[in-house]
């Protein structure tokens, strides 16, 4: 898929209408012509280049007086390019239980919150530590991160470069211990954070092998 920067430049180019009106609605080419003022056949052709990019998709179809017409919508990837406030919601979730838990509470609260998603993502089929890693690996990613593992003197490193938690970290750097938890769960042992929470945060994550 093409890599689109939802930006106020492109939203103000053609495909980038055509893109914010199929945020509202889905549409026939008969629908976005009429709200674009443009021919069909000038539709057509951004629908063709959007659905290359992967952002619009055939939704279904509805009569017509000759012939059935196509509706169009965003993919599931166009509607995730869009900001979302899930940043600022989650600091303020945070900020809200700090004020009314202690903070042995309050830690414990997020270890929950990490074995959790840890049980949702583990599978009894993962009967080596190596399965168990690449599950580790991809909870990370789900939840917005790029992790990769390195192991040296029996020591396995789980690292990324993108935290999950990265709008929040820097206030609330306990939401470590939701990733430290949910790869203690994943993996089936101790694990030890010892991430770097500066202006760029990045995820590191210390895996008992003993």
């Amino acid at each position: 898929m093409a890599q689109i920067n939802f930006d106020r430049r492109f939203l103000g180019s053609t495909r980038g209408r055509m893109i914010m009106l199929l945020r509202r609605n889905d549409l026939t080419v008969n629908g976005l012509a009429a709200e674009l003022g443009l021919t069909d056949n000038a539709v057509r052709a951004h629908l063709l280049s959007l659905e290359r990019d992967g952002l619009v998709t055939q939704k279904g179809m509805v009569k017509g007086i000759r012939k059935p017409h196509y509706i169009y919508g965003l993919s599931d990837y166009a509607r995730e390019l869009f900001p979302r406030p899930y940043g600022l919601l989650f600091n303020r979730l945070l900020s809200s239980l700090r004020s009314v838990l202690s903070p042995s509470v309050f830690i414990e609260r997020i270890r929950d919150i990490g074995f959790g998603i840890g049980k949702e993502n583990k599978d009894s089929v993962d009967t080596n530590m190596n399965q168990r890693v690449d599950r580790a690996i991809a909870a990370i990613e789900s939840l917005g991160g790029s992790a990769t593992a390195a192991s040296e003197n029996g020591q396995i490193t789980i690292s990324s470069n993108s935290c999950p938690f990265s709008e929040a970290v820097r206030e609330h750097p306990e939401v470590c211990k939701i990733t430290e938890s949910m790869l203690s769960e994943i993996l089936e042992t101790d694990v030890v954070e010892s991430c770097d929470r500066s202006l760029s945060p990045k995820c590191c994550f210390q895996v008992r092998t003993a």
